[in-house]
């Protein structure tokens, strides 16, 4: 059994017009969301083995608050590849996963998040929102097995169903 949890990252700052968008930091919202929707997923009371995460800045800031509310100290890896990617790419990272990793987290950005859930999993989503968090779950032992066939969906957290 594989657990792979998908988490879009918080809300981000569109103040200046200036910025490159792989710097863009967290707005207001998105300081409030990360750390509510990590409280969340902390009473799930699911601890992964490993987190992977695009290495965009509003990405990073997103995971710290999950990693924090987690105590997280498992292994952290800052992958290129799925900055703001399809879905393809994102499968592959997936796909590349040590078997003895059980239970793995990737932060990303949509299209790609949203798209990877819709191509893993017998449910449909339009738009996964900002800090939303899915679950899908694997009857497989292997990662490079992961399949829409052999998929659950778990569940479906977002912000504003919280207020």
């Amino acid at each position: 059994m594989k657990k792979l949890v998908l988490i879009r990252h918080a809300k981000s700052d569109w103040s200046n017009p200036f910025l490159e968008d792989f710097d863009r930091a967290l707005n207001k919202r998105g300081l409030k969301d990360a750390p509510l929707m990590a409280k969340i997923l902390k009473q799930k009371d699911i601890k992964p083995d490993l987190i992977i995460c695009s290495p965009s800045l509003r990405t990073k800031l997103t995971s710290e608050y999950f990693i924090k509310e987690l105590d997280f100290k498992g292994k952290f890896i800052f992958e290129k590849s799925i900055y703001e990617a399809p879905y393809e790419n994102l499968l592959k990272v997936l796909q590349n996963i040590e078997d003895k990793n059980k239970i793995a987290f990737l932060f990303g950005h949509n299209p790609g998040v949203c798209d990877l859930v819709n191509f893993l999993s017998k449910e449909y989503f339009e738009n996964i929102p900002t800090c939303g968090i899915i679950e899908v779950d694997f009857d497989t032992k292997s990662w490079k097995d992961i399949s829409k066939e052999n998929s659950k969906f778990i569940f479906f957290e977002y912000p504003k169903k919280y207020k």
